[in-house]
Protein backbone atom coordinates (compact mmCIF):
# COMPACT_ATOMS: atom_id res chain seq x y z
CA UNK A 1 0.00 0.00 0.00
CA UNK A 2 1.23 3.54 -0.75
CA UNK A 3 2.28 5.74 2.16
CA UNK A 4 0.71 9.14 2.83
CA UNK A 5 3.45 11.11 1.06
CA UNK A 6 2.65 9.18 -2.14
CA UNK A 7 -0.63 11.11 -2.37
CA UNK A 8 1.12 14.49 -2.60
CA UNK A 9 1.36 14.37 -6.44
CA UNK A 10 -2.45 14.44 -6.60
CA UNK A 11 -2.43 17.85 -4.93
CA UNK A 12 0.45 19.00 -7.14
CA UNK A 13 -1.44 17.95 -10.27
CA UNK A 14 -4.53 19.98 -9.37
CA UNK A 15 -2.39 23.00 -8.59
CA UNK A 16 -0.61 22.83 -11.96
CA UNK A 17 -4.01 22.92 -13.69
CA UNK A 18 -4.74 26.23 -11.97
CA UNK A 19 -1.24 27.59 -12.62
CA UNK A 20 -1.17 26.67 -16.32
CA UNK A 21 -4.63 28.19 -16.80
CA UNK A 22 -3.34 31.42 -15.25
CA UNK A 23 -0.36 31.55 -17.62
CA UNK A 24 -2.32 30.72 -20.78
CA UNK A 25 -4.96 33.29 -19.82
CA UNK A 26 -2.26 35.94 -19.53
CA UNK A 27 -0.81 34.87 -22.87
CA UNK A 28 -4.24 35.16 -24.49
CA UNK A 29 -4.86 38.53 -22.84
CA UNK A 30 -1.54 39.97 -24.03
CA UNK A 31 -1.78 38.38 -27.47
CA UNK A 32 1.97 37.84 -27.52
CA UNK A 33 4.85 36.49 -25.46
CA UNK A 34 6.49 33.29 -26.63
CA UNK A 35 7.99 32.95 -23.16
CA UNK A 36 4.49 32.71 -21.65
CA UNK A 37 3.55 29.99 -24.12
CA UNK A 38 6.62 27.95 -23.19
CA UNK A 39 6.03 28.50 -19.47
CA UNK A 40 2.45 27.33 -19.89
CA UNK A 41 3.61 24.20 -21.71
CA UNK A 42 6.21 23.66 -19.00
CA UNK A 43 3.66 23.77 -16.20
CA UNK A 44 1.39 21.41 -18.16
CA UNK A 45 4.27 18.93 -18.54
CA UNK A 46 5.00 19.33 -14.84
CA UNK A 47 1.37 18.48 -14.15
CA UNK A 48 1.35 15.48 -16.49
CA UNK A 49 4.39 14.17 -14.64
CA UNK A 50 2.71 14.48 -11.26
CA UNK A 51 -0.50 13.02 -12.73
CA UNK A 52 1.38 9.84 -13.63
CA UNK A 53 2.66 9.69 -10.05
CA UNK A 54 -0.91 10.15 -8.81
CA UNK A 55 -2.13 7.36 -11.09
CA UNK A 56 0.43 4.90 -9.75
CA UNK A 57 -0.45 5.85 -6.18
CA UNK A 58 -4.14 5.18 -6.79
CA UNK A 59 -4.09 2.29 -9.25
CA UNK A 60 -0.62 0.76 -9.19
CA UNK A 61 2.28 0.54 -11.65
CA UNK A 62 1.52 0.62 -15.36
CA UNK A 63 4.02 0.44 -18.22
CA UNK A 64 2.44 3.20 -20.32
CA UNK A 65 2.17 5.46 -17.28
CA UNK A 66 5.78 4.72 -16.33
CA UNK A 67 7.10 5.73 -19.76
CA UNK A 68 4.95 8.87 -19.70
CA UNK A 69 6.29 9.66 -16.22
CA UNK A 70 9.89 9.37 -17.33
CA UNK A 71 9.39 11.49 -20.45
CA UNK A 72 7.40 14.27 -18.77
CA UNK A 73 9.43 14.20 -15.55
CA UNK A 74 13.03 13.31 -16.33
CA UNK A 75 13.08 14.87 -19.82
CA UNK A 76 10.43 17.61 -19.84
CA UNK A 77 10.20 18.49 -16.16
CA UNK A 78 12.20 21.70 -16.51
CA UNK A 79 13.15 22.12 -20.18
CA UNK A 80 10.00 23.94 -21.42
CA UNK A 81 10.12 26.30 -18.43
CA UNK A 82 13.78 26.98 -19.21
CA UNK A 83 12.87 27.59 -22.84
CA UNK A 84 10.44 30.26 -21.70
CA UNK A 85 13.28 32.00 -19.89
CA UNK A 86 15.44 31.66 -23.01
CA UNK A 87 12.83 33.55 -25.06
CA UNK A 88 12.41 36.14 -22.31
CA UNK A 89 16.08 36.96 -21.72
CA UNK A 90 17.94 36.18 -24.94
CA UNK A 91 17.71 37.53 -28.47
CA UNK A 92 14.99 35.87 -30.54
CA UNK A 93 17.51 34.50 -33.04
CA UNK A 94 19.55 32.88 -30.25
CA UNK A 95 16.38 31.51 -28.65
CA UNK A 96 15.28 29.93 -31.93
CA UNK A 97 18.71 28.34 -32.45
CA UNK A 98 18.66 26.84 -28.96
CA UNK A 99 15.13 25.58 -29.58
CA UNK A 100 16.26 23.93 -32.82
CA UNK A 101 18.95 22.08 -30.85
CA UNK A 102 17.18 21.05 -27.65
CA UNK A 103 13.88 19.88 -29.16
CA UNK A 104 15.35 17.24 -31.54
CA UNK A 105 17.65 16.04 -28.76
CA UNK A 106 14.69 15.67 -26.40
CA UNK A 107 12.58 13.92 -29.05
CA UNK A 108 15.36 11.38 -29.67
CA UNK A 109 15.65 10.77 -25.92
CA UNK A 110 11.87 10.31 -25.65
CA UNK A 111 11.87 7.78 -28.50
CA UNK A 112 14.49 5.68 -26.72
CA UNK A 113 12.44 5.84 -23.52
CA UNK A 114 9.44 4.55 -25.47
CA UNK A 115 11.28 1.59 -27.02
CA UNK A 116 13.66 0.52 -24.24
CA UNK A 117 12.92 -2.89 -22.68
CA UNK A 118 11.98 -2.82 -19.00
CA UNK A 119 13.14 -5.06 -16.18
CA UNK A 120 9.80 -6.07 -14.65
CA UNK A 121 11.47 -7.82 -11.74
CA UNK A 122 12.42 -4.36 -10.40
CA UNK A 123 8.90 -2.95 -10.63
CA UNK A 124 7.32 -1.75 -7.37
CA UNK A 125 3.53 -1.71 -7.52
CA UNK A 126 2.95 1.74 -6.00
CA UNK A 127 6.28 3.39 -6.77
CA UNK A 128 7.98 4.78 -9.86
CA UNK A 129 11.71 4.45 -10.44
CA UNK A 130 13.96 4.75 -13.48
CA UNK A 131 15.90 1.68 -12.37
CA UNK A 132 13.45 -0.54 -14.30
CA UNK A 133 14.86 0.78 -17.60
CA UNK A 134 16.93 -2.03 -19.06
CA UNK A 135 18.93 0.11 -21.48
CA UNK A 136 20.65 1.98 -18.68
CA UNK A 137 22.38 4.35 -21.11
CA UNK A 138 18.96 5.84 -21.93
CA UNK A 139 19.03 7.47 -18.50
CA UNK A 140 22.12 9.43 -19.56
CA UNK A 141 20.00 11.73 -21.73
CA UNK A 142 18.26 13.34 -18.76
CA UNK A 143 21.38 14.86 -17.14
CA UNK A 144 22.15 16.78 -20.36
CA UNK A 145 18.58 18.06 -20.72
CA UNK A 146 18.33 18.89 -17.02
CA UNK A 147 21.66 20.72 -17.12
CA UNK A 148 20.28 22.83 -19.97
CA UNK A 149 17.16 23.50 -17.88
CA UNK A 150 19.26 24.35 -14.83
CA UNK A 151 21.50 26.80 -16.68
CA UNK A 152 18.67 28.78 -18.24
CA UNK A 153 15.85 28.43 -15.72
CA UNK A 154 17.80 28.67 -12.48
CA UNK A 155 20.65 30.70 -13.97
CA UNK A 156 18.23 33.08 -15.66
CA UNK A 157 16.29 33.59 -12.43
CA UNK A 158 19.49 34.24 -10.46
CA UNK A 159 20.75 36.69 -13.10
CA UNK A 160 17.43 38.53 -13.07
CA UNK A 161 17.38 38.60 -9.26
CA UNK A 162 20.84 40.20 -9.19
CA UNK A 163 19.76 42.77 -11.76
CA UNK A 164 16.52 43.67 -9.96
CA UNK A 165 18.15 43.83 -6.54
CA UNK A 166 20.00 46.97 -7.63
CA UNK A 167 16.72 48.78 -8.28
CA UNK A 168 14.52 49.49 -5.21
CA UNK A 169 11.47 49.78 -7.51
CA UNK A 170 11.96 46.16 -8.59
CA UNK A 171 12.09 44.62 -5.11
CA UNK A 172 9.16 42.28 -5.77
CA UNK A 173 10.79 41.08 -8.96
CA UNK A 174 13.96 40.39 -7.00
CA UNK A 175 12.01 38.28 -4.51
CA UNK A 176 10.08 36.64 -7.33
CA UNK A 177 13.18 35.50 -9.15
CA UNK A 178 14.70 34.17 -5.93
CA UNK A 179 11.53 32.09 -5.47
CA UNK A 180 11.73 30.83 -9.05
CA UNK A 181 15.41 29.90 -8.70
CA UNK A 182 14.83 27.95 -5.48
CA UNK A 183 11.62 26.39 -6.80
CA UNK A 184 13.35 25.23 -9.97
CA UNK A 185 16.18 23.68 -7.96
CA UNK A 186 14.00 21.55 -5.70
CA UNK A 187 12.67 18.99 -8.24
CA UNK A 188 16.25 18.42 -9.40
CA UNK A 189 17.24 17.65 -5.82
CA UNK A 190 14.26 15.33 -5.56
CA UNK A 191 15.30 13.65 -8.80
CA UNK A 192 18.70 12.90 -7.30
CA UNK A 193 16.99 11.15 -4.38
CA UNK A 194 14.86 9.22 -6.89
CA UNK A 195 18.00 7.79 -8.49
CA UNK A 196 19.02 6.66 -5.01
CA UNK A 197 15.67 4.93 -4.53
CA UNK A 198 13.84 7.59 -2.49
CA UNK A 199 11.08 8.61 -4.91
CA UNK A 200 8.91 10.07 -2.12
CA UNK A 201 11.40 12.93 -1.67
CA UNK A 202 10.69 13.94 -5.28
CA UNK A 203 6.96 14.14 -4.54
CA UNK A 204 7.59 16.64 -1.74
CA UNK A 205 10.09 18.77 -3.65
CA UNK A 206 7.81 18.88 -6.71
CA UNK A 207 4.97 20.41 -4.70
CA UNK A 208 7.13 22.93 -2.85
CA UNK A 209 8.97 23.73 -6.09
CA UNK A 210 5.87 24.55 -8.15
CA UNK A 211 4.42 26.60 -5.26
CA UNK A 212 7.61 28.69 -5.14
CA UNK A 213 7.67 29.12 -8.93
CA UNK A 214 4.04 30.26 -8.84
CA UNK A 215 4.85 32.70 -6.03
CA UNK A 216 7.73 34.07 -8.07
CA UNK A 217 5.50 34.40 -11.12
CA UNK A 218 2.91 36.38 -9.12
CA UNK A 219 5.54 38.63 -7.55
CA UNK A 220 6.95 39.51 -10.98
CA UNK A 221 3.50 40.28 -12.38
CA UNK A 222 2.46 42.36 -9.37
CA UNK A 223 5.69 44.35 -9.47
CA UNK A 224 5.07 45.25 -13.12
CA UNK A 225 1.49 46.29 -12.39
CA UNK A 226 2.61 48.44 -9.45
CA UNK A 227 5.18 50.21 -11.63
CA UNK A 228 2.54 50.86 -14.32
CA UNK A 229 0.14 52.31 -11.74
CA UNK A 230 2.86 54.62 -10.39
CA UNK A 231 3.55 55.87 -13.92
CA UNK A 232 -0.15 56.56 -14.45
CA UNK A 233 -0.31 58.50 -11.17
CA UNK A 234 2.77 60.53 -12.11
CA UNK A 235 1.22 61.41 -15.48
CA UNK A 236 -2.05 62.45 -13.86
Amino acid sequence: MPVFVSYIPILTTFFTLFFSYSIFSRYQEKGKGTHLLWWGIGVVMYGVGTFTESFVTLFGWNEVIFRAWYITGALLGGMPLAQGTVFLLLKQKTARILTAVIIPFTIIAAIFVLITPLNYSLVENYRLSGKVIEWTWVRLFSPFINTYAFVFLVGGAILSAIRYKRNPKSYYRFLGNVCIAVGALLPGIGGTFTRLGYTEVLYITELIGILLIFSGYLLNINNKELVNRRKELEIN
